[in-house]
Parts: structure tokens; C-alpha cells; sequence
């Protein structure tokens, strides 16, 4: 629990729920009657409706982004190093919203939601979903929330290719696209973590071809091993080599001595899982790593990216983190050759950081204050 609250943060906040009942068309050919999104928003919208920002997830974030829920919240939302008052996203300057996708588990309608069909959860009867369902999706709460055009959309890793998809969607509703940590189309690499993830989460007993809500139980083993997975590759061989070493956290290497060791990433690795399982539902695993396995900006723009990119109108800033091993610096720098092929406006910028993949969360200075910088230049134009 926070003794007291930063004033750089945006303090106390409340989750919202819109519903939706008109009937939403999805990519895979069927549709949804109706669908709820939860979002948080911080910051004030000015009379023009012109200084909103969206904030777009990656693969299990959600509608927190910034502040605390309560005084007893352990943390804060998962972006607060960028979101609040003098940060990079200024919520002085900008109002700022940020959602749950759909499928999701923090409150959208998602797997765990009742199908209305049947009065049972959907489970793994949830409609497969794509990148452009979620952009969809979030273009019905912009209109909601009376913003025609976002002065910019967000995101990074899994957020930063809806934010590119936005820019093609919508070439009209955003003037400005910011690229975190992210790539055009998973590597074969990628893929095969998200398929080895999955594998983890189906093998579980428990999992019960996905209806584990049936039977009043969760894949819990299989959802950690998952999550451990994942979290391996968000971090770099330096990052892990810096905060744990080969450290102990119990036994010994004593000659004779029989008690079983266990090296400290172990046990955080053991940590990361258990906390995930009790906080994720596996089909929204399942469904969100799919939809990451599906995006792929140019398939339908004749595998040109370029010709993609010509779609669009606004202006980019693509950011990439050295060590970043998972969406690498070259492939941001795939999409920033794209982008000036396609004579559209990129500020480029790779930042040397030791902490992989997960370094779009932290607060390293140099990533801040450019970060900075190109906000305060989408603001000083709302």
C-alpha cells in the first residue's frame, strides 16, 4: 500500500464500463449481439476533443495504466512511469484513455463473459479475434467518448502493432502513432514461444479442452509455466545476469551436502507464474497470444509494407531498446525504412538499455526524456 501518492501521479482512480449493443462484426465472419470494454481515463478532455491520447495494451495489460485503485492498492497501473503529471504522457496536457480489449479478463467481455446464447461463459466458444477487431473495437469508444480524431495512439509490444493498425484503419481519427518495442509480423522465434506457451497451458489437466469454468477449477500449472515462459523473454541475458546471478536462494554447494539448491531466478520466475495464474484466465491467453501470432501489417497490402504505410496519414515516432532480443531493433528499424519508403513523417530513436524487452516499463532516462520530447511536440499542436 502507498503511504502517500506521488505528486506526479494521477492519484486515485475509477475503471468505467461501456456496453455495447449494437451488433459488432468481427474479422474471423462472426459477431458479437452485444460487448462491454472497461477503460480508465486521466486527465481532461479540452472543448476541442482535440488532446486525446489512447493507450493501447500489450499481451496481458489492461485498462490500469496509471494511478492506484485505492489506498491498500501494493501498485500502481502498469504504465505509471509514462502517464501523469510531467511525464511523458502529461495528463496535464493530454486526456488520457485506456481500455481492456475485448476478450479480455479484466472486465471486457471476453472468454469468462456469459454467452448470452447459452447462459454459461463463452470459454473456448469465444469468437477468435484480430488486431483489427481491438482497433474496431476502440474506435466505437472514441465515438462513446465524443473524440473523432486521437492526437495520438499508443502502445507498446503487443500495443504497438494495434497502434500501427489504427494508423491504417483510421488514417483520418489520429494524428499521430507512437511504436513501441514492436515489429510488423512475429519472427518464426516468436511464434514458436507463443505455441510452446499455449502447449503448456493445454497440457495442464485442469485445462479440460479450455471449459475448466465448468468444472469450478484453472489451469494454474499450466498458466504459470506460460507466463514464465513468456517472462523469460521479456528480459535480457543482462538484465537477469544483474538481478540475479547465479545467487541462492536456499542450499548450498558444499561437498556433502545433500539439501536441493535453488538458484533466486528460480524462485522469481515460480513467483511471476503463481501471481499470473491467479490474476489471468488461460483461454484469454490462448486467444490474446493467437491474435499476436495473426498480426501481420502488409499481408493484405500485397506483403509491401510500404504500400501499407501509403495508407496512412499521420505522423510516427518508433522507439527500440537494444537488448530488446524479443522485437529487436532491427525490426523497428524494418518499420521505419517502410514509413520514409512511403514518405510519412518517423522520429526514430534505438535506446541502450540492459533490461530487454520489458524496458518500454521502466524508467530509464534517456527513453523518458525523448519520449518526452516528442509528446511535448503532439501537444503544443492540440
Amino acid at each position: 500500500m502507498p503511504e502517500s501518492i506521488s505528486q506526479n501521479s494521477v492519484g486515485l482512480v475509477e475503471s468505467q464500463t461501456v456496453s455495447f449493443s449494437q451488433p459488432f462484426a468481427l474479422s474471423c465472419g462472426r459477431e458479437l449481439a452485444r460487448f462491454d470494454l472497461v477503460y480508465e481515463t486521466y486527465g481532461t478532455l479540452n472543448a476541442e476533443q482535440s488532446n486525446a491520447v489512447l493507450i493501447c495494451h500489450a499481451l496481458s495489460g489492461h485498462h490500469h495504466a496509471a494511478g492506484y485503485h485505492s489506498m491498500e492498492d501494493r501498485k500502481p497501473g502498469w504504465w505509471e512511469e509514462c502517464i501523469g503529471p510531467g511525464k511523458p504522457i502529461d495528463t496535464n496536457r493530454f486526456f488520457v484513455v485506456s481500455l481492456n480489449n475485448l476478450g479480455g479478463c479484466h472486465g471486457s467481455t471476453g472468454p469468462n463473459s456469459i454467452n448470452p446464447d447459452t447462459g454459461k461463459a463463452w470459454g473456448p466458444d469465444f469468437p477468435p479475434l484480430r488486431a483489427r477487431d481491438w482497433v474496431h473495437s476502440q474506435a466505437l469508444l472514441a465515438d462513446y467518448l465524443g473524440i473523432e480524431c486521437w492526437a495520438a495512439v499508443i502502445g507498446g509490444s503487443l500495443g504497438g502493432m494495434q497502434a500501427m493498425r489504427w494508423s491504417l484503419e483510421y488514417p483520418d481519427r489520429l494524428k499521430h502513432c507512437i511504436v513501441i518495442a514492436a515489429a510488423m509480423k512475429l519472427s518464426a522465434q516468436n511464434l514458436a514461444f507463443n505455441e510452446l506457451a499455449r502447449q503448456a497451458i493445454v497440457a495442464d489437466p485442469a485445462f479440460a479442452d479450455g471449459r475448466y469454468m465448468d468444472n469450478d477449477a484453472i489451469p494454474s500449472q499450466g498458466l504459470a509455466l506460460a507466463r514464465m515462459v513468456g517472462h523469460i523473454t521479456y528480459l535480457s541475458d543482462e538484465a537477469m545476469a544483474n538481478k540475479f546471478g547465479r545467487d541462492l536462494r536456499s542450499g548450498s554447494f558444499e561437498l556433502g551436502d545433500e539439501d536441493n539448491v535453488e538458484f533466486q531466478v528460480q524462485s522469481y520466475l515460480r513467483y511471476q507464474g503463481s501471481q499470473f495464474s491467479g490474476n489471468f484466465d488461460a483461454n484469454t491467453y490462448i486467444l490474446m497470444t493467437r491474435a499476436l501470432d495473426y498480426f501481420d501489417l502488409a499481408r493484405e497490402y500485397d506483403n509491401d509494407p510500404v504500400q501499407a504505410f501509403g495508407r496512412a496519414k499521420c505522423s510516427y515516432f518508433v522507439a527500440s531498446f537494444s537488448t530488446d532480443w524479443r522485437f529487436s531493433p532491427a525490426r523497428s528499424r524494418e518499420i521505419v525504412d517502410a514509413l520514409i519508403a512511403a514518405e510519412r513523417p518517423v522520429t526514430y530513436t534505438e535506446i541502450e538499455a540492459d533490461e530487454g524487452h520489458d524496458a518500454f516499463l521502466m524508467p530509464i532516462p534517456r527513453y523518458l526524456d525523448v519520449f518526452s520530447a516528442y509528446m511535448q511536440s503532439v501537444g503544443a499542436k492540440v
